[in-house]
């Protein structure tokens, strides 16, 4: 049975939907750029950095880690919100306890086929709904929403959910990935309504967003 946890430990007495969101039913596609072609049979996931153990995984050694399923909300910093989505996959915590973070590492850089990059505090990814997707509400991921591997990060406006990924890498420091150098702010908390920088006008970065794909 699939879990469902309130993100990163929310409390009962916040509002399920985060300020200014519109509930909706279909799964709008926004990305950057052109979508990567990727190959399974030369796909990778490493975890490195910061790590006592670093992991090169292939596509059928990664399908050999530790299943979970959960149930969250899906936040868009385009002031969308999806409920109760199912996300089958692997747990971030799990695939970081094989690699042993070490005491120093406090952050984590994403990288994604494709060149696009999120960082996110060590701390956000270890709760414990945070998943890489391989599959959504039952079926394998689409190519369009991050096949064949995807992160999902309920807690933070979806950006930071990178779709396609195939590298974690473990820092001491916060190193601000793609969005994040474009005026996002780094924490992205959609409850506390972080969505840009402080003094980035709103419209300018509601077009920014409106304008990608890497969500």
């Amino acid at each position: 049975m699939a879990q469902r946890n309130p993100p990163g430990g929310q409390s009962e007495a916040r509002p399920r939907v985060p300020p200014r969101q519109e509930v909706i039913d279909r799964f709008p596609v926004l990305t950057y750029g052109e979508r990567p072609e990727v190959d399974l049979a030369t796909w990778r996931l490493e975890v490195g950095g910061l790590v006592e153990a670093p992991l090169d995984l292939s596509w059928e050694e990664f399908q050999g880690l530790p299943k979970a399923a959960v149930v969250s909300d899906f936040h868009c910093v385009t002031l969308w919100s999806r409920l109760d989505d199912r996300w089958e996959g692997t747990l971030v915590r799990d695939l970081l306890a094989l690699a042993r973070p070490r005491p120093e590492a406090r952050h984590v850089l994403l990288h994604s086929y494709g060149g696009y990059t999120t960082n996110l505090e060590l701390a956000t990814l270890l709760e414990p709904e945070v998943i890489l997707a391989t599959a959504h509400d039952r079926r394998e991921l689409a190519p369009e929403h991050g096949w064949p591997l995807r992160l999902v990060v309920p807690s933070r406006y979806a950006w930071k959910s990178a779709k396609w990924v195939h590298r974690l890498e473990l820092v001491a420091e916060e190193v601000p990935g793609f969005w994040e150098q474009r005026g996002f702010h780094a924490n992205a908390d959609p409850w506390q309504e972080q969505r840009f920088w402080d003094g980035l006008p709103m419209d300018l970065g509601l077009t920014l967003a409106l304008c990608s794909d890497k969500l």
